[in-house]
């Protein structure tokens, strides 16, 4: 298994559940794959470099997981089809 870190930039205007939801459907994709989440770190609303879908802010989520290339590949499917989640990337982290 690999070590990833997952940034994801969720819509503002989503209620708290449905960010929570989100945030919970993430972490269990990695974990029901066999994977193992070592860190799970929100970082809250923060302002946007540049308008995106005309949000100007955006609820940051960081996930630092161990998992395999294919775990990896199938939750950034699942993040480019989720509605409200404006921007992701998942980096590989060398040891």
């Amino acid at each position: 298994m690999r070590q990833y870190e997952l940034m994801y930039i969720l819509h503002p205007d989503l209620e708290e559940e449905n960010l929570e939801a989100l945030v919970n459907r993430f972490r269990d994709l990695v974990t029901n794959e066999g994977g193992e989440v070592i860190k799970l770190d929100r970082w809250g609303r923060r302002r946007l470099a540049y308008e995106i879908n005309r949000a100007r802010d955006g609820f940051y989520v960081v996930m630092k997981f161990k998992a395999r290339t294919e775990t990896a590949d199938e939750l950034s499917r699942v993040l480019k089809i989720t509605d409200g989640v404006l921007r992701h990337i998942i980096t590989r982290e060398d040891q």
